[in-house]
């Protein structure tokens, strides 16, 4: 029996709850691959703490992130569901792998570039500046075969590949060289207000975002006060009419309706009529998540106890390629 793929993915704790892009562009993907990948998925407590972070918030929403994790169908009996910080390995493995890129190399990174753009380079952190490095270390420990990501994260890949065939050239081969598996552009959701902008937790208005955790009124409402325009006609045009192209992008997925089904079906049909169809689906797919989020939120010594019994699973995975990097690169080992 050939051995199912290794996958590695995360998400950072930065919000109390994860929102409708990331369900649609992360979870429903991962709940997917989860059975033909022996997945590994963490909250990336650590990249968090990148930007300044309150420390008991970052507490809560590292479990409200894990909780609706699981809530959204990511089984941590099927999956390594696991809080990035509590496998010290990440952070081990991350100062080899700096040693071994070029500062020209780490300037490259496109996100950091645009992020430093906007805080301003004194603002911007040394470890933003290194957060690809860490992130290459996260996807080497678990020597995963594939890393579901954005078209945004490419980059990032590649520097991953990089850092993998560097070390291995020097020290002997160690890394599995991953390959990046693109999730699929049509799934990309657009903020409600400003359909030319990504679904983010940083959008300018909270109008925009469709939170999981938020209650139905509040989600009705947001969907009922979507961006449209004035031409009336229920077509997908991403370019023309953004507004309505995002709407039917969710009800397509959401539904699993084909879009062309859509524009048949609503038809000589007003925005009105699309939006409250759109609002019936979206709730009766988070509803259920919502729900089953507080129910492990109520009981968080479980939810803790499932998270410990997972890193410990991928603690095992981490220190075995961890133990041979520091023997590669010529540390001297503890004696017992």
């Amino acid at each position: 029996m050939t051995a199912k793929p290794r996958l590695l993915s995360g998400m950072q704790p930065s919000a109390a709850s994860l929102h409708l892009g990331n369900y649609i562009g992360a979870l429903m993907s991962w709940k997917a691959l989860q059975e033909t990948h022996d997945a590994f998925f963490f909250i990336a407590d650590l990249h968090a703490i990148t930007v300044p972070q309150d420390p008991a918030t970052l507490r809560e929403n590292t479990r409200l992130t894990a909780a609706q994790y699981i809530a959204a169908g990511i089984d941590p009996a099927k999956s390594t569901l696991f809080v990035q910080s509590q496998v010290p390995a990440h952070a081990q493995l991350a100062w080899v792998l700096n040693t071994l890129t070029g500062f020209g190399e780490a300037s490259r990174m496109t996100q950091f570039k645009d992020k430093a753009a906007k805080q301003g380079s004194d603002a911007a952190s040394v470890g933003l500046f290194t957060y690809p490095i860490l992130q290459a270390g996260d996807i080497l420990l678990y020597q995963a075969a594939e890393v579901p990501v954005g078209e945004d994260q490419r980059q990032h890949i590649e520097l991953t590949r990089d850092l993998a065939t560097r070390f291995n050239a020097r020290f002997g081969e160690t890394f599995r060289i991953p390959e990046p598996y693109i999730l699929k552009e049509t799934a990309k959701i657009f903020d409600l207000q400003n359909p030319q902008s990504k679904m983010s937790k940083s959008s300018e208005s909270p109008a925009g975002i469709v939170w999981l955790l938020d209650d139905a009124k509040t989600t009705a409402k947001k969907i009922m006060r979507a961006v449209t325009d004035a031409d009336g006609r229920v077509v997908y045009d991403r370019e023309a009419k953004p507004g309505v192209a995002n709407l039917l992008t969710i009800f397509s997925v959401l539904g699993d309706v084909p879009i062309s089904s859509l524009e048949e079906d609503f038809a000589g049909r007003g925005y009105g009529d699309l939006k409250k169809a759109l609002v019936e689906v979206v709730e009766s797919t988070l509803g259920p998540v919502r729900e089953r989020t507080l129910e492990l939120l109520a009981d968080p010594a479980e939810l803790d106890r499932i998270l410990a019994a997972n890193a410990d699973r991928a603690n095992e995975v981490a220190s075995a390629t961890l133990a041979d990097v520091y023997d590669k690169v010529g540390f001297l080992p503890r004696s017992s």
